[in-house]
């Protein structure tokens, strides 16, 4: 490795960044001093990412953005919200309970933290607010919850983690020690974060449970009543059965991840055109422009991060890191409590997605050294970078949730605290027992 190699990269990374420069410049400008400091000709930049977005598994991810947009569009993630506020709108805390559960159902067919918190957060904030609850407290149960988006399946993160650890073997001394590793998969991570999503959700409910008994923040008024799930059920029957069609198409084999997409996009326009009759030529028009300016904010960010990561596996950063780590402790506790901190201290600053791209080749040798599962890393890895999207100073879900309840951002930040401290909990619970990761992938032949 470069004497200076390092401190190019991210001395200019940082330097660009604290002067307020878009995440996509620092990234690529970085880069492009660090090729020019190592002799290489600068259209090696232009290579590298050709080759890493010109990949058949990326077409999932303009397609689940477009499937979420258009979802949105058709109203099925109102219908999502009215059976979940059916299911636990009655018991104490209730309407924030079903907040938490409406984004874990949106979750599975938008793929997006901050898509899942305007989508629900539009509806449900304002329905806190009219049932007594603080609006505060209401767009910081929204803020969390909407981390769910990315975590449970499918998930843009878990497709961009695919595609960045695809390409990584394990070092030959991890083999000697461990054994084979499983080969990573977007299909393996689909089916991996299941359980893990719940165990977020999980802690999530239960925390609210408590605050809003000690508030006083009751459910709605009418009782729990078979009749009315029966009927949100009925109403809402084709949205429940889009997250069914999409990962039981993708847990049997019938379709992969990529084709998955496109199948949840023809299904969204057959129920939205003619069976709920919500989707209009505007709605898709302005659904396609969403997509476009989103997929193409996306695809810019994996295009400067790509070039950086290289950078860095080309010179041996992510070795030198291992054995740094590694020369601190053998630990695997210690190892993953060093992993999370890292990861929560990097989901605060920078965007979910560029911090995979950078952080899997830095960090997975130091997971395969350690014999931890790469597909277990990984969901640890989306869920760790989640708890980013409720925390400032980037905290993506906390501004969409203060300009919808015109609560300011010092308010939710603070009162988003203590969830975000709850999916840390849960966070090491996932990491400690890996079995919630990785029993259904092998239950399912993967």
């Amino acid at each position: 490795m470069n004497d200076y190699l390092l401190e190019i990269l991210f001395g200019v990374f940082f330097a660009l960044m604290v002067l307020g420069a878009p995440i996509t410049v620092a990234l690529g400008v970085a880069a492009l001093g660090a090729i020019y400091y190592l002799g290489d000709n600068p259209i090696k930049m232009v290579q590298i990412a050709w080759s890493s977005v010109g990949s058949f598994p990326l077409m999932a991810l303009p397609s689940f953005i477009l499937a979420g947009a258009l979802m949105e569009a058709a109203g099925l993630s109102r219908r999502l919200i009215n059976f979940a506020e059916s299911l636990a709108g009655p018991f104490t805390g209730g309407i924030s309970a079903a907040t938490v559960m409406a984004c874990l159902f949106f979750g599975a067919i938008s793929g997006s933290g901050p898509a899942t918190t305007a989508a629900v957060g539009m509806l449900m904030i304002p329905a806190m607010a009219r049932a007594g609850y603080s609006r505060g407290y209401g767009a910081a149960v929204t803020a969390a919850a909407g981390g769910l988006g990315i975590i449970i399946p499918p998930s843009i993160p878990m497709v961009i983690y695919g595609i960045s650890a695809m390409g990584m073997q394990p070092p030959a001394k991890a083999i000697e020690e461990f054994g084979t590793f499983q080969s990573v998969s977007i299909s393996k991570l689909f089916i991996a974060g299941f359980f893990p999503g719940f165990v977020m959700a999980g802690m999530l409910l239960t925390l609210n449970y408590i605050r809003c008994r000690r508030a006083g923040y009751h459910g709605t008024s009418e009782p729990l009543s078979i009749r009315m799930i029966g009927q949100a059920a009925y109403k809402g029957f084709w949205a429940l059965m889009a997250p069914v069609v999409i990962l039981g198409g993708i847990y049997s084999g019938l379709f992969t991840p990529t084709e998955a997409a496109i199948v949840a996009i023809f299904y969204t326009l057959f129920v939205g055109i003619f069976i709920y009759g919500d989707l209009s030529w505007s709605k898709i028009s302005d659904a396609l422009e969403t997509t476009t300016w989103l997929a193409g904010r996306v695809l810019l960010v994996l295009f400067a991060a790509s070039v950086f990561g290289r950078i860095l596996v080309e010179n041996n950063v992510p070795g030198v890191i291992a054995e740094t780590m590694l020369s601190l402790t053998n630990s695997r506790y210690v190892i993953w409590a060093m992993v999370i901190g890292f990861l929560l201290f990097v989901g605060m600053f920078m965007e979910t997605l560029a911090a995979i791209m950078i952080l899997v080749p830095v960090m997975l040798p130091v997971a395969y050294q350690m014999g931890i599962d790469p597909v277990h890393f990984g969901i640890v890895m989306i869920c760790t970078l989640s708890v980013g999207f409720q925390t400032p100073p980037l905290g993506e879900n906390l501004f969409i949730a203060s300009g919808i309840s015109n609560v300011s951002l010092e308010e939710i930040s603070m009162r988003a605290l203590p969830f975000a401290a709850a999916s840390i909990f849960a966070i090491f619970v996932i990491a400690v027992f890996p079995e919630i990761s990785l029993w259904l992938p092998r239950m399912m032949g993967y």
